[in-house]
Protein backbone atom coordinates (compact mmCIF):
# COMPACT_ATOMS: atom_id res chain seq x y z
CA UNK A 1 0.00 0.00 0.00
CA UNK A 2 1.14 3.79 -0.78
CA UNK A 3 -0.34 6.23 1.75
CA UNK A 4 -0.39 9.92 1.16
CA UNK A 5 -0.69 11.65 4.10
CA UNK A 6 -2.33 15.87 4.20
CA UNK A 7 0.56 17.18 1.96
CA UNK A 8 0.51 14.29 -0.58
CA UNK A 9 0.84 15.18 -3.65
CA UNK A 10 0.42 12.93 -6.40
CA UNK A 11 3.54 14.22 -8.66
CA UNK A 12 5.51 12.14 -6.37
CA UNK A 13 3.70 8.30 -7.42
CA UNK A 14 6.44 7.72 -10.05
CA UNK A 15 3.88 4.22 -11.59
CA UNK A 16 0.80 4.41 -13.64
CA UNK A 17 -2.28 2.02 -12.86
CA UNK A 18 -1.19 -0.51 -14.83
CA UNK A 19 2.04 -1.10 -13.00
CA UNK A 20 0.27 -0.75 -9.72
CA UNK A 21 -1.95 -3.36 -10.57
CA UNK A 22 1.19 -5.30 -11.87
CA UNK A 23 2.79 -4.98 -9.02
CA UNK A 24 -0.43 -5.64 -6.67
CA UNK A 25 -0.38 -2.39 -5.36
CA UNK A 26 -2.90 -0.15 -3.60
CA UNK A 27 -3.24 4.52 -2.28
CA UNK A 28 -4.76 5.31 0.27
CA UNK A 29 -5.49 9.33 1.02
CA UNK A 30 -5.22 9.46 4.61
CA UNK A 31 -5.51 12.19 7.78
CA UNK A 32 -1.56 12.44 9.08
CA UNK A 33 1.05 14.13 8.43
CA UNK A 34 3.59 14.26 5.61
CA UNK A 35 3.50 12.88 1.79
CA UNK A 36 3.56 9.51 0.32
CA UNK A 37 5.67 6.36 1.93
CA UNK A 38 5.16 2.79 1.51
CA UNK A 39 3.76 -0.02 3.87
CA UNK A 40 4.16 -3.65 3.71
CA UNK A 41 5.42 -7.11 4.95
CA UNK A 42 8.78 -6.50 6.41
CA UNK A 43 8.02 -3.29 8.60
CA UNK A 44 7.34 -2.68 11.76
CA UNK A 45 4.09 -0.12 12.13
CA UNK A 46 3.73 1.55 14.87
CA UNK A 47 0.56 3.64 15.70
CA UNK A 48 0.57 5.04 19.37
CA UNK A 49 -2.44 5.78 20.93
CA UNK A 50 -1.63 8.49 23.47
CA UNK A 51 -3.29 11.23 25.20
CA UNK A 52 -0.94 14.35 24.57
CA UNK A 53 -2.99 17.02 26.13
CA UNK A 54 -5.95 19.23 26.41
CA UNK A 55 -6.96 20.82 23.01
CA UNK A 56 -8.32 24.33 23.14
CA UNK A 57 -11.26 24.55 20.77
CA UNK A 58 -10.81 28.21 19.94
CA UNK A 59 -7.10 27.48 19.15
CA UNK A 60 -5.95 26.56 15.40
CA UNK A 61 -3.44 23.90 16.64
CA UNK A 62 -3.83 22.24 20.26
CA UNK A 63 -1.87 23.03 22.91
CA UNK A 64 0.35 20.15 22.91
CA UNK A 65 3.90 19.69 22.32
CA UNK A 66 3.22 17.92 19.08
CA UNK A 67 6.74 18.76 18.22
CA UNK A 68 8.19 17.39 21.09
CA UNK A 69 6.42 13.85 20.74
CA UNK A 70 7.61 13.82 17.09
CA UNK A 71 11.14 14.15 18.49
CA UNK A 72 10.42 11.56 21.14
CA UNK A 73 9.34 9.05 18.38
CA UNK A 74 12.90 9.77 16.50
CA UNK A 75 14.58 8.81 20.01
CA UNK A 76 12.55 5.63 20.43
CA UNK A 77 13.45 4.26 16.64
CA UNK A 78 17.50 5.86 17.27
CA UNK A 79 17.11 3.69 20.76
CA UNK A 80 15.92 0.72 19.17
CA UNK A 81 18.79 0.56 16.42
CA UNK A 82 21.69 1.48 18.58
CA UNK A 83 20.63 -1.59 20.15
CA UNK A 84 21.09 -3.76 16.38
CA UNK A 85 24.54 -2.08 15.99
CA UNK A 86 22.97 0.99 14.07
CA UNK A 87 23.99 4.84 14.57
CA UNK A 88 20.78 6.40 13.14
CA UNK A 89 19.94 10.13 13.82
CA UNK A 90 17.75 12.95 13.28
CA UNK A 91 18.01 15.19 10.64
CA UNK A 92 17.44 18.92 10.67
CA UNK A 93 14.32 20.45 9.48
CA UNK A 94 13.26 16.43 8.33
CA UNK A 95 11.31 14.18 10.24
CA UNK A 96 12.05 10.56 10.25
CA UNK A 97 14.98 8.46 11.20
CA UNK A 98 17.86 8.88 9.00
CA UNK A 99 21.09 6.58 8.31
CA UNK A 100 24.71 8.68 7.99
CA UNK A 101 26.19 8.02 4.43
CA UNK A 102 29.43 6.65 6.06
CA UNK A 103 26.65 3.68 8.25
CA UNK A 104 24.30 4.04 4.45
CA UNK A 105 27.45 2.99 2.33
CA UNK A 106 27.57 -0.65 3.24
CA UNK A 107 24.06 -1.00 1.84
CA UNK A 108 24.71 -3.82 -0.88
CA UNK A 109 21.58 -2.16 -2.90
CA UNK A 110 22.69 1.13 -2.83
CA UNK A 111 23.22 3.33 -5.76
CA UNK A 112 26.61 4.48 -5.69
CA UNK A 113 25.25 7.84 -6.47
CA UNK A 114 23.87 7.68 -3.01
CA UNK A 115 26.81 6.98 -1.08
CA UNK A 116 27.44 10.44 0.16
CA UNK A 117 23.90 10.73 1.07
CA UNK A 118 21.81 10.01 4.26
CA UNK A 119 19.30 7.21 3.63
CA UNK A 120 15.91 7.05 5.54
CA UNK A 121 15.10 3.64 7.80
CA UNK A 122 11.93 4.90 9.45
CA UNK A 123 9.36 7.41 8.32
CA UNK A 124 7.05 9.11 10.71
CA UNK A 125 3.44 10.72 10.15
CA UNK A 126 1.16 11.45 12.90
CA UNK A 127 -2.05 13.19 13.92
CA UNK A 128 -3.94 14.75 16.62
CA UNK A 129 -7.11 14.53 17.32
CA UNK A 130 -9.95 16.95 18.56
CA UNK A 131 -9.21 15.15 22.13
CA UNK A 132 -5.36 15.55 22.42
CA UNK A 133 -5.18 11.69 21.30
CA UNK A 134 -1.98 10.97 19.16
CA UNK A 135 -2.66 8.72 15.66
CA UNK A 136 -0.94 7.14 13.23
CA UNK A 137 2.89 6.67 13.59
CA UNK A 138 5.95 5.09 12.30
CA UNK A 139 6.70 3.02 10.17
CA UNK A 140 10.38 1.12 10.85
CA UNK A 141 12.27 -0.74 7.61
CA UNK A 142 13.06 -3.99 8.81
CA UNK A 143 13.37 -6.16 6.17
CA UNK A 144 10.99 -4.97 3.26
CA UNK A 145 10.96 -5.61 -0.28
CA UNK A 146 12.43 -2.36 -1.24
CA UNK A 147 11.63 -2.37 -4.53
CA UNK A 148 8.48 -0.96 -4.01
CA UNK A 149 9.96 2.34 -2.81
CA UNK A 150 10.72 2.53 -6.64
CA UNK A 151 7.82 3.78 -7.29
CA UNK A 152 7.52 6.54 -5.04
CA UNK A 153 9.52 9.61 -4.50
CA UNK A 154 9.56 9.11 -0.87
CA UNK A 155 8.29 11.75 1.86
CA UNK A 156 8.94 13.60 -1.66
CA UNK A 157 12.23 13.79 -0.69
CA UNK A 158 15.06 12.80 -3.04
CA UNK A 159 16.98 10.77 -0.74
CA UNK A 160 17.87 7.32 -0.91
CA UNK A 161 15.84 5.12 1.90
CA UNK A 162 17.16 1.70 3.59
CA UNK A 163 16.55 -1.56 5.40
CA UNK A 164 18.23 -2.69 9.00
CA UNK A 165 18.44 -5.91 6.73
CA UNK A 166 20.72 -4.05 4.39
CA UNK A 167 22.83 -3.06 6.85
CA UNK A 168 22.34 -5.93 9.76
CA UNK A 169 23.84 -9.41 9.05
CA UNK A 170 22.49 -11.80 10.03
CA UNK A 171 19.20 -9.89 10.01
CA UNK A 172 17.48 -9.42 13.16
CA UNK A 173 14.07 -11.31 13.16
CA UNK A 174 10.80 -9.49 13.61
CA UNK A 175 9.90 -10.47 17.33
CA UNK A 176 13.53 -9.29 18.33
CA UNK A 177 12.75 -5.92 16.59
CA UNK A 178 9.06 -5.74 18.40
CA UNK A 179 10.71 -6.32 21.85
CA UNK A 180 13.34 -3.69 21.68
CA UNK A 181 10.66 -1.02 19.84
CA UNK A 182 8.34 -1.98 22.97
CA UNK A 183 12.07 -1.53 25.43
CA UNK A 184 12.37 1.67 23.83
CA UNK A 185 9.03 3.18 23.70
CA UNK A 186 8.74 2.16 27.51
CA UNK A 187 12.02 4.04 28.52
CA UNK A 188 11.53 7.27 26.47
CA UNK A 189 7.91 7.47 26.93
CA UNK A 190 8.04 6.62 30.72
CA UNK A 191 5.34 3.39 29.80
CA UNK A 192 4.89 0.28 31.12
CA UNK A 193 4.25 -2.19 27.60
CA UNK A 194 3.30 -5.72 27.60
CA UNK A 195 3.13 -8.08 24.40
CA UNK A 196 0.09 -8.79 23.50
CA UNK A 197 -0.80 -11.75 21.30
CA UNK A 198 -2.54 -9.70 18.74
CA UNK A 199 0.34 -8.03 18.49
CA UNK A 200 1.26 -7.89 14.41
CA UNK A 201 2.93 -6.26 11.76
Amino acid sequence: VYTFGRRGQEKNLLLDEDQLKERGLTIRWVDRGGDVTYHGPGQLVGYPLIPLGRVDQNAYLPEVDYTGYLRRLEKMLIVTLAGFGIAGGQFNGLTGVWIQPDVYSRCPRCRPEDRQKPAKIAAIGVKVDANGISRHGFALNVDPDMSFFEGIIPCGLNEPVVSLAELRDPVPSMADVKQAVMEAFSTVFDFEMTLQDDFTV
